[in-house]
């Protein structure tokens, strides 16, 4: 199953993330697995930068499900940027989206992927509104 990034979405943060030599599998390219490391790296140092780093003892973000399309293969050295989107905000959920591009190769993306993240209070293991300042984020 494909999943499809939408066309209408928000671009909200950049990183760029080392690919590193042991990130490689027997197949010579960047394992599968790390294509969701990538996304994660991204995701959370977005949520952190807004204020709104993971929080397993009180209210904050979690991902309810995660996919990654992928369209070519990374190759060591280099960097990957991933440019991070969100759209879709719901009573307690927004949808995140980052595509994946080399450094050197502007515009070409590699892989494409994203989760939907929910609002959570860890306390009563219960969806709860997004906070009206996320809300604002996210629209």
């Amino acid at each position: 199953m494909r999943f499809v990034v939408p066309a209408q979405k928000k671009l909200t943060y950049e990183a760029r993330i080392p690919m590193r030599w042991g990130d490689m599998d027997a197949m010579g390219h960047i394992n599968n697995t790390l294509y969701f490391r990538y996304l994660e790296i991204a995701r959370v140092d977005w949520l952190t930068s807004i204020g709104a780093p993971p929080n397993p003892g009180g209210q904050g973000p979690v991902i309810v499900n995660a996919f990654c399309n992928f369209y070519r293969q990374l190759k060591c050295p280099g960097e990957v940027l991933a440019k991070h989107y969100v759209s879709d905000p719901g009573r307690t959920s927004f949808e995140t989206w980052i595509t994946l591009e080399r450094v050197d190769e502007p515009g070409v993306v590699y892989a494409e992927g994203g989760a939907t993240t929910l609002w959570f209070d860890a306390r009563t293991d219960k969806a709860i509104a997004l906070p009206d300042w996320v809300r604002e984020l996210v629209t």
